[in-house]
């Protein structure tokens, strides 16, 4: 998510210099020709160029978004490709520099002459990475940008592939909140957030719910992407001791308040953070695996997933990458599925072209790794987020309880230390 979006990161406004380093990825899948002027007659590879953050403060999500791009294309090479055509992956690194992502896409289509593009991590590199894709008439299917200005753009060639917009991924920490019986649900609430797009909305958006519902706020602050430290932001609103805790976070500033806390001793009784936390290897990592109980995060696909096709989706993971299935980061699901999607367009239509692919996906509701996706005009998906919670030292659904692995944990455990 970054909901995972997911993940999964944390200064996405510090622009970082470009390294165009390229690597290739050849990989056996067919397709017919995703060019705009192209059909399934074309012969010859079905060209796919991506630009990832190879580098830079999106490298581990990237890398997570580059195992699942390339765990797509051998699968599929092993059913026989899609409609003949073998695929080429040309990855190219971004280095997490919105500026780099632009020319990465422009190279890739005027140089390199890709048939389709797939997109990069984040809404700060997805939005000047899509209109580059639309001033070519190229389809834009990107896992991992869901930020409101992703779709303020209203451009009709992007496809978001999460079930919802990033902005409403914390409305089901919401309605779990507002499930509780009025006497056990929180009465103060804390919001701080990095100045990104996509976190601060996140909180922001939490909070006008939760204020509509009578949770009063105590604490509101926005913290520069430059923020290293955020202690001065933790010192301010254990200050005022809220209930619950909503931080908006990306990655590096989620361990950073998560740390912040635990040397001030404070322990929310709800505590929950946009992103970071939904990393099942990076965060035991960065803030100690018994650090992580309780916790609260949001996801679109977990590996206890019933999903069709996710118990086929890990043991190819778990045998390409090693491992097993709680390490699989949910934006190598959300890449994969970007490819499924192709694959579907090709199946339903017999050709895979940038003008079949942007009418085919608009109609329709479509499976993937993710749930059942279908957009609106502008790219948004119509559908909701699980929420998820650290449990047992793994990340656990627990909320719909349709959905739900587990019963939500509450009041948070305290901190290891």
């Amino acid at each position: 998510m970054q909901l995972r979006t997911r993940k999964r990161f944390s200064a996405r406004q510090r622009w970082l210099s470009a390294l165009g380093v390229a690597t290739v990825a050849t990989v056996a899948m067919a397709g017919c020709s995703a060019g705009s002027s192209k059909t399934s007659a074309s012969a010859g590879p079905l060209k796919i160029g991506i630009s990832l953050s190879l580098t830079g403060d999106f490298a581990d999500p990237g890398k997570a978004a580059q195992r699942g791009y390339d765990l797509w294309a051998q699968e599929v090479n092993k059913q026989g490709g899609v409609l003949g055509r073998k695929v080429q992956l040309k990855v190219v690194n971004d280095a997490s520099s919105p500026d780099q992502v632009v020319t990465n896409y422009q190279n890739l289509i005027t140089q390199d002459k890709v048939d389709i593009v797939f997109g990069p991590f984040s809404s700060l590199l997805t939005i000047p990475a899509s209109r580059v894709a639309k001033r070519y008439g190229y389809s834009f299917i990107e896992p991992a940008g869901g930020g409101p200005k992703v779709f303020e753009q209203k451009l009709d060639n992007l496809f978001f592939v999460q079930p919802a917009e990033s902005t409403k991924s914390g409305n089901v920490f919401v309605d779990y909140i507002l499930s509780l019986p009025a006497d056990q649900r929180p009465k103060t609430a804390a919001y701080a957030k990095l100045d990104d797009p996509f976190a601060a909305p996140i909180a922001d958006n939490i909070k006008t719910k939760f204020e509509a519902a009578g949770i009063k706020t105590v604490y509101d602050q926005t913290y520069p992407s430059e923020s290293a430290d955020l202690t001065p932001i933790v010192s301010g609103y254990a200050a005022a001791n809220p209930d619950v805790v909503v931080a908006g976070t990306q990655s590096s500033d989620a361990f950073a308040q998560v740390k912040a806390m635990i040397q001030l001793k404070f322990n929310p009784k709800w505590l929950f953070m946009s992103n970071g936390a939904n990393s099942p290897t990076e965060f035991p990592d960065k803030v100690g695996a018994k650090n992580t109980a309780g916790v609260f995060t949001t996801g679109d696909w977990y590996p206890g997933s019933t999903v069709a096709g996710s118990k086929e989706f890990i043991a190819a993971y778990t045998a390409k990458f090693g491992g097993d299935a709680n390490g699989i980061d949910s934006t190598s699901a959300e890449a994969y599925s970007a490819g499924m999607l192709v694959e579907q367009v090709a199946k339903k239509t017999g050709k895979v072209d940038n003008a079949t692919i942007i009418k085919t996906l608009h109609s329709g509701s479509w499976s993937t790794l993710v749930g059942e996706l279908s957009w609106g005009a502008n790219g948004a998906p119509k559908g909701e987020y699980l929420l998820t919670q650290w449990i047992d030292d793994k990340l656990t659904t627990v909320f719909p309880k349709s959905s739900a692995q587990h019963a939500p944990v509450a009041p948070k455990p305290n901190w290891a230390g």
